[in-house]
């Protein structure tokens, strides 16, 4: 299973500059809830990562299982996720039951700027397991029993309320730099008629 593609918040100009057209949602579902509390999170500039226990082993992955993770994050992955203690880990709070940990693997070395947040590492943003997105509240215990980041809630509010923090240009808490933006989900989960999850970003760049 691939991470689901965020959408942006607005749709862009088709020709020329393809900036956003501000105010013209990306999809209806982002119009009609626009009002609605969103919870933000800080959205880390790397590249994704997912951690997969299948009920008895461990591997990794990156965003497609074509993708091919750097020598050095698989090193960080090893060091956070492998050997025989972080299994009994992993059967103590998933059994033989199938999970994936959604992660972004971040540092020096991924991506450009990565540096500016130290030492290559991984933090956690989702859990997916039985079907289910897991709860801010089960995503942190999962983190603290393998001693990993869980990206940090930057505040809560519109969607409206969202896009005028961003213009702001707030400072990352992961780095020493201005955050990449946003990842916003409504304080509810919701599906959309397809069954997608409702979920958007919104980058300090654009504005």
């Amino acid at each position: 299973m691939e991470y689901v593609k965020i959408p942006n918040i607005f749709k862009r100009e088709e020709y020329g500059s393809n900036k956003l057209i501000e105010g013209k949602f990306s999809t209806p579902e982002l119009k009609y809830l626009a009002n609605a509390q969103w919870v933000w999170t800080e959205k880390v500039d790397g590249t994704n990562i997912r951690v997969m226990w299948d009920g008895h082993s461990v591997t990794f992955g990156g965003r497609t299982d074509k993708a091919q993770i750097p020598a050095h994050l698989v090193n960080k992955l090893n060091e956070l996720f492998g050997g025989t203690n972080k299994e009994e880990i992993f059967e103590q709070h998933f059994g033989d039951v199938s999970v994936i940990l959604f992660g972004e693997g971040y540092g020096e070395k991924i991506q450009k700027g990565g540096g500016l947040y130290g030492p290559v590492n991984f933090i956690l943003f989702d859990v997916f397991i039985n079907g289910v997105w897991l709860k801010r509240e089960a995503i942190e215990e999962i983190a603290c029993a393998f001693n990993i980041g869980v990206v940090p809630i930057v505040g809560e509010g519109s969607l409206n309320q969202a896009v005028e923090e961003i213009r702001k240009h707030p400072k990352s808490q992961l780095r020493d730099a201005e955050l990449e933006g946003f990842v916003c989900r409504p304080a509810c989960e919701l599906l959309d008629r397809m069954g997608n999850r409702i979920i958007v970003k919104i980058k300090c760049r654009d504005f």
